[in-house]
């Protein structure tokens, strides 16, 4: 039977029923001062190891989000490229197996609503929570650094760390999907969750180890160039970028370390060797649009990651049988 009207008539009404869920939920209460106590003792950190730095620095603004100290040994980022996924999870592992549990899809789906609108609403006000807190947490790190810092970021400062929020919720965006994935595959809520953060866990942790060792065993010859070096650092990248983590790490680096000039740079550092541009003032730092240009692949990455997780569970869910 074909369908009329459009597929997206009902879109706003699952937002705004979801999004009040997700605001007022104990959930997301317990979640949000997880993240938001976490990253309140980073950035303290952050600000008393810079209150200590006597080298001048043009980007000391952008250390509060990259700077470590005890008893917090992780910067900022660091933080959020492990609370985020977790946030998002948390919020993502039930969106749909819930309604099936409850019984409820059957009603819902009789209503003028179809799948399209209702997972699509579904997914939106999941990301739109996850948007709202993110952008709290980062206005709290910038009221703090201006209050116990005394200055004031520049534009440029303001415009790298708009885009580490953007990235920030685009990684978000990759694990919200992956879960809403599990939970319209799996009808048990329970196993949807373990799936999705053992899946997490593998990426994150696991991977890492063995990118390099599935790379090096690919490149199995001796290397006897510079040219040949890089080639096989971007073997080891290509195996790595499979993890969302590990390309939302490479756009942080590179977006707030002005100095930073390649995503191999701290590779080819841990070899001892340095990345040199002709005609490059060694210690310069980077104009924000050509810091962009280098991640900008990595962006698209993320944002294609999250599409195809979306477009997957979609099918997924438009084949599966409604019970009453």
């Amino acid at each position: 039977m074909r369908r009329e009207g459009s597929p997206w008539r009902g879109v706003s009404a699952v937002f705004l029923k979801e999004l009040s869920d997700h605001l007022t939920g104990a959930r997301m209460l317990v979640l949000q001062w997880l993240v938001v106590l976490t990253a309140i003792a980073a950035v303290y950190g952050s600000i008393q190891q810079i209150r200590e730095a006597t080298a001048e620095d043009p980007f000391l603004f952008l250390r509060l989000f990259t700077q470590a100290r005890e008893p917090v040994p992780l910067p900022f980022t660091a933080l959020l490229s492990f609370l985020v996924p977790l946030v998002a999870i948390g919020l993502g592992f039930d969106l749909v197996n819930s309604e099936h549990s409850r019984r409820t899809l059957s009603r819902i789906l009789s209503q003028p609503i179809y799948r399209d609108a209702l997972l699509f609403g579904k997914f939106l006000a999941g990301l739109a929570t996850i948007a709202v807190s993110l952008l709290a947490l980062w206005l709290l790190v910038i009221g703090l650094g201006l209050l116990m810092l005394g200055l004031a970021p520049s534009g440029e400062e303001i415009a790298r760390a708009f885009v580490m929020l953007a990235v920030t919720i685009v990684y978000a965006g990759v694990w919200l999907a992956l879960a809403m994935l599990f939970s319209i595959i799996f009808r048990s809520p329970a196993t949807a969750a373990l799936t999705t953060l053992g899946l997490w866990l593998f990426l994150t942790i696991l991977w890492p180890i063995f990118a390099p060792m599935l790379a090096d065993a690919v490149n199995a010859g001796s290397i006897t160039s510079a040219e040949e070096l890089l080639g096989a650092l971007g073997v080891r990248q290509a195996f790595s970028r499979l993890s969302p983590s590990t390309l939302f790490g490479e756009i942080i680096s590179v977006v707030l370390d002005p100095s930073v000039r390649s995503t191999q740079q701290p590779m080819l550092a841990a070899l001892g060797l340095a990345l040199v541009d002709r005609g490059a003032i060694p210690g310069a730092p980077l104009p924000f649009l050509q810091s962009l240009a280098i991640v900008w692949a990595q962006i698209v990455g993320l944002v294609a990651s999250t599409i195809l997780l979306f477009v997957a569970g979609y099918v997924v869910f438009q084949r599966q049988e409604v019970r009453a």
